[in-house]
């Protein structure tokens, strides 16, 4: 599965379990990930791609607003 910024992922393992998150940037090994709530665009997620699942393969159309990425996972979660 490929994953790209914007896309909207649950974790499936961790703390974090069953969290929503929006994908911000993607690395050869991890994925940075926001909620606009505790983890916000400056203070990403670090989370290996093995502990994610797509939830939504749309991708939502401004990932560079805390406000728009909270309401996003606020409406899907």
């Amino acid at each position: 599965m490929t994953f790209e910024p914007g896309m909207l992922v649950k974790s499936k393992a961790g703390r974090d379990k069953d969290c929503i998150y929006v994908i911000i940037h993607v690395n050869s090994e991890y994925i940075y990930l926001a909620d606009g709530v505790n983890r916000t665009i400056c203070h990403t997620k670090r989370k290996n791609r093995k502990h994610l699942q797509v939830i939504r393969k749309v991708h939502s159309p401004s990932t560079s607003d805390d406000e728009v990425i909270r309401n996003v996972c606020l409406l899907n979660g």
